[in-house]
């Protein structure tokens, strides 16, 4: 993982992610650890499934800590201007299709905490690429994956 990429993110998701880093040391870490010790004593461990997959677990979870500790070494803490009607990494941005009329609202944050089933998009996906800098009002053609595009109006900035 390159180490000086910072990882914009609001303080909400610095300090989600900071619970989740002590979740993975203090829980999970200990539970496999403990199921590597139960496998071996299962015996030769050349033929022991459970082994195996216990110690894939452990490389999964000592891969998360290392991750989540670099992303909270390296993150930069966004404060979206209150006062602005401007589109900012942190606000809340809602718009609307044109001719459509459907009406979508997200959070533009820093990839690190990026969930779109949560309304959270990362301001480096194109949407929010597309929307970062515009204001109430504005309309704006969003490319979309497939190729296509999608032409949209700012209605609000919170």
């Amino acid at each position: 993982m390159d180490t000086k990429k910072e990882y914009p993110m609001t303080q909400e998701g610095y300090d989600k992610l900071e619970k989740d880093l002590e979740i993975y040391k203090t829980e999970k870490r200990p539970e496999v650890v403990e199921k590597i010790k139960v496998a071996r004593s299962f015996g030769d461990l050349s033929e022991n499934s459970e082994y195996d997959a216990a110690k894939d677990e452990q490389g999964f979870i000592e891969q998360e800590i290392t991750k989540m500790e670099t992303m909270l070494r390296h993150a930069v803490i966004i404060e979206a201007n209150k006062n602005s009607d401007e589109v900012q990494l942190g606000k809340m941005v809602t718009f609307i299709e044109v001719p459509d009329g459907d009406e979508e609202s997200y959070q533009i944050v820093g990839s690190a905490e990026a969930d779109p089933f949560e309304g959270k998009i990362s301001n480096e996906s194109p949407i929010a690429k597309t929307l970062l800098g515009k204001k109430v009002g504005d309309k704006v053609t969003v490319p979309l994956p497939n190729g296509s595009s999608m032409d949209v109006e700012i209605k609000s900035v919170k």
